[in-house]
């Protein structure tokens, strides 16, 4: 993340842009239209800051910075996977569990992977407690 800090002014700029998506005073997260205009353009030969005025964004707000650093992270992720590299995984992958409905057979495989793990972990507890048992014993 870039440690340029946008202004009110310059957020409220920003945020009538079609191609942004949400904006901050510490960030800014662009559409996947933009981010896949901005991989057709770059592969014309065009400079990242060149598909950025073009497309709306004023350069000396956002900052240099955050352009480039910007362009090498979409060219990464279009190189490996593909347009599906350039999309925002943020939201999907919170960490939370999911809210779905799991079936019968998905809450019974993951109550006996639990259970086996429970009685792996008390069957390393009565190991340890053993060896402990052995070393008082040779005092």
């Amino acid at each position: 993340m870039s440690k340029k800090i946008f202004t009110n002014e310059e957020v409220d700029i920003l945020s009538k842009n079609p191609y942004v998506k949400n904006v901050s005073i510490k960030g800014i997260t662009y559409t996947d239209e933009f981010k896949r205009i901005f991989i057709i353009e770059y592969q014309k030969a065009k400079y990242p800051k060149e598909i950025f005025e073009s497309c709306g964004f004023n350069i000396e707000v956002l900052g240099s910075n955050r352009i480039s650093s910007a362009a090498n992270r979409w060219c990464k992720g279009f190189k490996k996977d593909g347009l599906n590299g350039l999309t925002d995984t943020r939201k999907g992958n919170s960490g939370r569990p999911s809210d779905k409905e799991i079936s019968l057979e998905e809450k019974y495989k993951r109550l006996e992977a639990e259970n086996n793990l429970l009685k792996a972990e008390n069957e390393l507890l009565k190991k340890l407690e053993m060896m402990e048992r052995g070393l008082k014993n040779k005092r």
